[in-house]
């Protein structure tokens, strides 16, 4: 006899929260963008995040999703432009260190064909 499998709303990801002080916070999300292949950066809640980690993961890429609280929303995104030349909003994709940009990014990205080698380039996807 077959059992069901039973439904889960919400699917455990990578998820991390960014420490309370605006210090070690700014460290953080310098590092953590340094240190992955492919990181998305997104408020918290946010269904944006999971359409872009969808698409990626379709792609063969596991990305890790950092959601950031209200709170240090304004912080992190300040911390991120000043190392791009554009301001950050929310998802926010970096590959190979650097900003790729947000949803509609991605997507016009993926559309054009652009995108696979852009991750083969950071060493996201091996095929």
């Amino acid at each position: 006899m077959y059992q069901a499998i039973p439904y889960r709303t919400s699917v455990s990801t990578v998820t991390r929260n960014l420490p309370i002080t605006t210090g070690i916070l700014e460290s953080n999300v310098t590092t953590m963008v340094s240190e992955n292949a492919v990181i998305i950066i997104g408020t918290r809640g946010c269904c944006l995040c999971h359409v872009v980690k969808r698409l990626l993961q379709g792609l063969g890429v596991n990305p890790p999703v950092y959601e950031v609280d209200q709170d240090h929303e304004t912080a992190v995104a300040a911390q991120l432009s000043t190392n791009t030349a554009e301001t950050v909003q929310f998802p926010a994709v970096f590959v190979g260190g650097k900003l790729l940009g947000g949803l509609e990014r991605v997507m016009a990205s993926h559309i054009s064909g652009e995108l696979v080698p852009i991750l083969k380039d950071a060493g996201a996807l091996w095929l």
